[in-house]
Protein backbone atom coordinates (compact mmCIF):
# COMPACT_ATOMS: atom_id res chain seq x y z
CA UNK A 1 0.00 0.00 0.00
CA UNK A 2 0.86 3.78 -0.20
CA UNK A 3 0.82 6.20 1.75
CA UNK A 4 -1.28 8.35 2.41
CA UNK A 5 -4.36 5.54 2.32
CA UNK A 6 -7.47 7.04 0.37
CA UNK A 7 -10.15 6.25 3.46
CA UNK A 8 -13.97 4.71 3.20
CA UNK A 9 -16.58 6.99 4.38
CA UNK A 10 -19.60 6.59 5.31
CA UNK A 11 -23.36 8.11 4.31
CA UNK A 12 -25.78 9.95 6.31
CA UNK A 13 -29.16 8.09 6.27
CA UNK A 14 -31.95 9.27 8.77
CA UNK A 15 -32.78 5.59 10.39
CA UNK A 16 -30.19 2.36 10.31
CA UNK A 17 -30.95 -0.34 7.68
CA UNK A 18 -32.20 -3.82 9.07
CA UNK A 19 -31.52 -7.40 7.44
CA UNK A 20 -28.98 -10.43 8.18
CA UNK A 21 -26.62 -8.62 6.68
CA UNK A 22 -25.54 -5.76 8.11
CA UNK A 23 -23.19 -4.64 10.98
CA UNK A 24 -23.26 -2.08 13.35
CA UNK A 25 -20.34 -0.41 15.07
CA UNK A 26 -20.75 2.18 17.66
CA UNK A 27 -19.30 5.65 16.29
CA UNK A 28 -16.72 7.25 18.77
CA UNK A 29 -16.23 10.88 18.85
CA UNK A 30 -12.52 11.52 18.15
CA UNK A 31 -10.30 11.96 15.18
CA UNK A 32 -9.88 9.30 12.19
CA UNK A 33 -6.59 7.84 11.58
CA UNK A 34 -5.12 5.22 10.05
CA UNK A 35 -2.18 3.56 11.70
CA UNK A 36 0.44 1.99 9.72
CA UNK A 37 2.43 -0.25 11.42
CA UNK A 38 6.19 -0.90 9.01
CA UNK A 39 9.48 -2.66 8.80
CA UNK A 40 10.45 0.47 10.29
CA UNK A 41 7.86 1.23 12.98
CA UNK A 42 4.84 3.05 13.24
CA UNK A 43 3.47 6.30 11.09
CA UNK A 44 -0.24 7.39 11.73
CA UNK A 45 -1.68 9.07 9.05
CA UNK A 46 -4.98 11.76 9.65
CA UNK A 47 -7.95 11.76 7.87
CA UNK A 48 -6.62 14.74 5.57
CA UNK A 49 -3.60 12.58 5.07
CA UNK A 50 -1.28 14.05 7.18
CA UNK A 51 1.18 12.49 8.95
CA UNK A 52 0.28 13.06 13.17
CA UNK A 53 2.68 10.55 14.16
CA UNK A 54 4.30 13.42 16.52
CA UNK A 55 1.69 14.06 18.20
CA UNK A 56 0.00 10.93 18.97
CA UNK A 57 3.28 9.45 19.85
CA UNK A 58 1.39 7.15 23.04
CA UNK A 59 -0.39 5.66 19.83
CA UNK A 60 2.41 4.94 17.87
CA UNK A 61 4.66 3.26 20.69
CA UNK A 62 1.48 1.28 21.37
CA UNK A 63 1.52 0.25 17.42
CA UNK A 64 5.12 -1.16 17.68
CA UNK A 65 3.45 -4.40 19.05
CA UNK A 66 1.50 -4.86 15.89
CA UNK A 67 3.33 -6.99 13.56
CA UNK A 68 5.00 -5.09 10.49
CA UNK A 69 2.93 -5.13 7.59
CA UNK A 70 -0.26 -4.09 9.09
CA UNK A 71 -2.07 -1.19 8.14
CA UNK A 72 -5.30 -0.01 10.38
CA UNK A 73 -8.40 2.05 10.37
CA UNK A 74 -9.87 3.44 13.03
CA UNK A 75 -10.47 6.38 15.62
CA UNK A 76 -8.40 8.15 17.82
CA UNK A 77 -10.32 8.82 21.30
CA UNK A 78 -9.25 10.71 24.41
CA UNK A 79 -11.51 10.07 27.66
CA UNK A 80 -12.13 12.53 30.99
CA UNK A 81 -11.49 11.00 34.32
CA UNK A 82 -15.48 10.33 34.12
CA UNK A 83 -14.81 7.97 31.72
CA UNK A 84 -16.40 10.16 29.29
CA UNK A 85 -15.20 10.24 25.39
CA UNK A 86 -14.15 14.22 24.87
CA UNK A 87 -14.01 15.30 21.22
CA UNK A 88 -12.63 18.76 22.85
CA UNK A 89 -9.61 16.75 24.52
CA UNK A 90 -8.83 14.80 20.79
CA UNK A 91 -9.13 17.96 19.10
CA UNK A 92 -6.53 19.91 22.01
CA UNK A 93 -4.10 17.23 21.25
CA UNK A 94 -4.43 17.48 17.32
CA UNK A 95 -3.75 20.91 17.75
CA UNK A 96 -0.64 20.95 20.31
CA UNK A 97 2.77 20.84 19.28
CA UNK A 98 4.78 17.76 19.67
CA UNK A 99 6.44 19.26 22.76
CA UNK A 100 2.74 19.81 24.19
CA UNK A 101 1.61 16.96 23.43
CA UNK A 102 4.38 15.11 25.01
CA UNK A 103 3.05 16.86 28.49
CA UNK A 104 -0.69 15.41 27.25
CA UNK A 105 0.01 12.05 27.14
CA UNK A 106 0.64 11.99 30.75
CA UNK A 107 -2.60 14.04 31.79
CA UNK A 108 -4.60 12.40 29.35
CA UNK A 109 -3.36 9.26 27.11
CA UNK A 110 -5.06 8.49 24.11
CA UNK A 111 -7.05 4.97 23.14
CA UNK A 112 -7.16 3.77 19.43
CA UNK A 113 -10.24 1.97 18.64
CA UNK A 114 -9.68 -0.17 15.30
CA UNK A 115 -12.62 -0.74 13.34
CA UNK A 116 -11.28 -2.12 10.10
CA UNK A 117 -8.41 -3.73 9.00
CA UNK A 118 -6.92 -2.49 5.74
CA UNK A 119 -3.74 -4.58 5.10
CA UNK A 120 -2.11 -7.64 7.22
CA UNK A 121 1.26 -9.18 7.03
CA UNK A 122 -0.24 -11.72 4.54
CA UNK A 123 -1.10 -9.04 2.19
CA UNK A 124 -3.96 -6.31 1.40
CA UNK A 125 -7.14 -7.29 2.67
CA UNK A 126 -9.31 -4.03 1.30
CA UNK A 127 -11.10 -6.78 -1.68
CA UNK A 128 -12.25 -8.79 1.72
CA UNK A 129 -15.77 -9.24 2.82
CA UNK A 130 -16.48 -6.66 6.28
CA UNK A 131 -16.78 -10.06 8.10
CA UNK A 132 -13.99 -11.56 7.71
CA UNK A 133 -11.73 -8.08 7.85
CA UNK A 134 -13.52 -7.83 11.23
CA UNK A 135 -12.82 -11.37 12.48
CA UNK A 136 -9.15 -11.00 11.47
CA UNK A 137 -9.02 -8.00 13.15
CA UNK A 138 -10.34 -9.60 16.19
CA UNK A 139 -7.52 -12.09 16.02
CA UNK A 140 -5.12 -10.04 15.01
CA UNK A 141 -5.24 -7.81 18.42
CA UNK A 142 -6.12 -10.70 20.34
CA UNK A 143 -2.38 -11.12 20.51
CA UNK A 144 -1.55 -7.24 21.66
CA UNK A 145 -0.51 -7.14 25.77
CA UNK A 146 -3.42 -6.55 28.00
CA UNK A 147 -2.77 -3.44 29.07
CA UNK A 148 -2.81 -2.00 25.39
CA UNK A 149 -4.60 1.17 24.52
CA UNK A 150 -4.89 -0.09 20.83
CA UNK A 151 -8.93 -1.96 21.08
CA UNK A 152 -11.77 -3.26 18.43
CA UNK A 153 -14.56 -0.94 18.49
CA UNK A 154 -17.60 -2.63 19.98
CA UNK A 155 -20.19 -3.80 17.32
CA UNK A 156 -22.90 -6.22 16.77
CA UNK A 157 -25.30 -7.45 14.06
CA UNK A 158 -28.43 -6.61 16.36
CA UNK A 159 -30.38 -3.73 14.97
CA UNK A 160 -31.63 -3.09 18.50
CA UNK A 161 -28.72 -3.52 20.55
CA UNK A 162 -27.08 -0.78 18.10
CA UNK A 163 -30.38 1.71 19.14
CA UNK A 164 -30.10 0.86 22.27
CA UNK A 165 -26.56 2.47 21.88
CA UNK A 166 -27.65 5.02 20.14
CA UNK A 167 -30.11 6.44 22.72
CA UNK A 168 -28.31 5.80 26.43
CA UNK A 169 -24.49 6.16 25.22
CA UNK A 170 -24.45 9.59 23.62
CA UNK A 171 -23.41 11.36 26.91
CA UNK A 172 -20.35 8.88 26.91
CA UNK A 173 -19.08 9.74 23.73
CA UNK A 174 -21.18 7.55 21.48
CA UNK A 175 -22.04 10.05 18.79
CA UNK A 176 -24.18 7.63 16.23
CA UNK A 177 -23.80 4.29 14.72
CA UNK A 178 -22.13 2.81 11.55
CA UNK A 179 -23.59 0.30 9.45
CA UNK A 180 -21.34 -2.14 7.37
CA UNK A 181 -22.33 -4.39 4.75
CA UNK A 182 -21.22 -7.78 6.32
CA UNK A 183 -20.45 -8.80 2.56
CA UNK A 184 -18.58 -5.36 1.15
CA UNK A 185 -15.13 -4.76 0.50
CA UNK A 186 -13.20 -1.99 1.86
CA UNK A 187 -14.24 0.77 -0.73
CA UNK A 188 -12.79 3.96 -0.83
CA UNK A 189 -14.88 7.45 -0.92
CA UNK A 190 -18.70 7.46 0.39
CA UNK A 191 -20.40 4.50 -0.98
CA UNK A 192 -23.94 2.98 0.30
CA UNK A 193 -21.53 0.00 1.57
CA UNK A 194 -21.48 2.47 4.91
CA UNK A 195 -24.09 3.64 6.54
CA UNK A 196 -23.91 6.30 9.66
CA UNK A 197 -26.84 7.91 11.89
CA UNK A 198 -25.18 10.63 14.17
CA UNK A 199 -27.27 12.62 17.06
CA UNK A 200 -25.81 15.93 15.60
CA UNK A 201 -25.69 15.54 11.50
CA UNK A 202 -22.90 17.32 9.38
CA UNK A 203 -21.66 18.35 6.62
CA UNK A 204 -18.23 19.51 4.97
CA UNK A 205 -18.44 22.76 3.04
CA UNK A 206 -15.47 24.84 1.82
CA UNK A 207 -14.54 27.92 3.71
CA UNK A 208 -14.83 31.35 2.53
CA UNK A 209 -12.83 33.41 4.03
CA UNK A 210 -12.81 34.63 8.14
CA UNK A 211 -13.31 37.30 11.02
CA UNK A 212 -10.89 38.51 13.18
CA UNK A 213 -7.34 38.32 12.47
CA UNK A 214 -5.60 35.43 10.18
CA UNK A 215 -3.55 34.74 13.21
CA UNK A 216 -6.78 34.54 15.91
CA UNK A 217 -9.65 33.91 13.48
CA UNK A 218 -12.77 34.26 15.28
CA UNK A 219 -15.94 32.93 13.17
CA UNK A 220 -15.41 31.40 9.24
CA UNK A 221 -17.46 32.25 6.38
CA UNK A 222 -18.24 28.87 5.41
CA UNK A 223 -20.14 27.84 0.92
CA UNK A 224 -23.19 26.19 2.29
CA UNK A 225 -24.58 23.76 -0.37
CA UNK A 226 -27.27 25.95 -1.77
CA UNK A 227 -24.56 28.44 -2.39
CA UNK A 228 -25.27 30.50 0.28
CA UNK A 229 -22.04 32.02 2.66
CA UNK A 230 -23.13 32.15 6.09
CA UNK A 231 -20.48 33.02 9.05
CA UNK A 232 -20.09 30.16 11.59
CA UNK A 233 -20.09 30.94 15.49
CA UNK A 234 -17.35 31.23 17.01
CA UNK A 235 -14.81 29.28 16.66
CA UNK A 236 -12.88 27.28 19.72
CA UNK A 237 -9.40 27.80 20.36
CA UNK A 238 -8.47 24.42 19.27
CA UNK A 239 -10.26 24.56 16.34
CA UNK A 240 -8.80 28.33 15.29
CA UNK A 241 -5.11 27.04 16.06
CA UNK A 242 -5.43 24.91 13.63
CA UNK A 243 -6.93 26.42 10.74
CA UNK A 244 -5.13 29.91 11.20
CA UNK A 245 -1.67 28.74 9.45
CA UNK A 246 -4.09 27.22 6.66
CA UNK A 247 -5.94 30.56 5.73
CA UNK A 248 -4.36 32.84 2.84
CA UNK A 249 -5.95 36.26 3.30
CA UNK A 250 -7.12 38.14 -0.18
CA UNK A 251 -6.99 41.46 -0.30
CA UNK A 252 -11.02 43.50 0.20
CA UNK A 253 -13.93 42.52 1.62
CA UNK A 254 -17.03 40.36 1.48
CA UNK A 255 -20.26 39.66 2.73
CA UNK A 256 -21.82 37.02 3.69
CA UNK A 257 -25.51 36.52 3.22
CA UNK A 258 -26.69 38.49 6.31
CA UNK A 259 -24.83 41.26 5.39
CA UNK A 260 -21.59 40.32 7.83
CA UNK A 261 -18.29 41.35 6.48
CA UNK A 262 -15.23 38.62 5.91
CA UNK A 263 -11.75 38.41 4.77
CA UNK A 264 -12.04 36.38 1.93
CA UNK A 265 -9.05 33.49 1.24
CA UNK A 266 -7.78 31.47 -1.29
CA UNK A 267 -6.77 27.83 -1.48
CA UNK A 268 -9.11 24.99 -0.66
CA UNK A 269 -9.82 24.51 2.89
CA UNK A 270 -12.56 21.87 4.03
CA UNK A 271 -14.56 22.16 7.47
CA UNK A 272 -17.38 19.97 8.84
CA UNK A 273 -20.08 21.82 9.98
CA UNK A 274 -23.46 21.36 11.76
CA UNK A 275 -25.93 23.95 9.89
CA UNK A 276 -28.49 25.83 11.67
CA UNK A 277 -31.14 27.70 9.91
CA UNK A 278 -30.62 31.10 11.50
CA UNK A 279 -29.12 34.30 9.87
CA UNK A 280 -26.52 34.65 12.08
CA UNK A 281 -24.29 31.66 14.03
CA UNK A 282 -26.10 29.47 10.56
CA UNK A 283 -23.63 26.89 11.40
CA UNK A 284 -21.17 25.64 14.04
CA UNK A 285 -17.81 24.10 12.81
CA UNK A 286 -17.06 20.82 14.24
CA UNK A 287 -13.23 20.02 13.12
CA UNK A 288 -11.06 21.00 10.09
CA UNK A 289 -10.80 18.08 7.49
Amino acid sequence: MDWPAPIALAQSVPELPTGTDWSYEMKLDGHRMIMWRTDDGVRLQARSGRDVTAVWGDLALAGHHLPAGTVLDGEAVITTEDGRISFDAAQARAASSPTRARRLVSQRPAHYIAFDALQLPSGNVRPRPYSERRAALLNLLAGLPANTPIQAVSATTDCDTALTWYTTLHSQGVEGIVAKRTTSPYRVGRTGAWLKIRHADTIEVAVAGFTGTVRQPRALAVRLPDGRVALSQRLTTALATRIAPRLVPQPGRAHAQGGDAYTPVSGEIVVEVVAGTTRHAVVTVVRLR
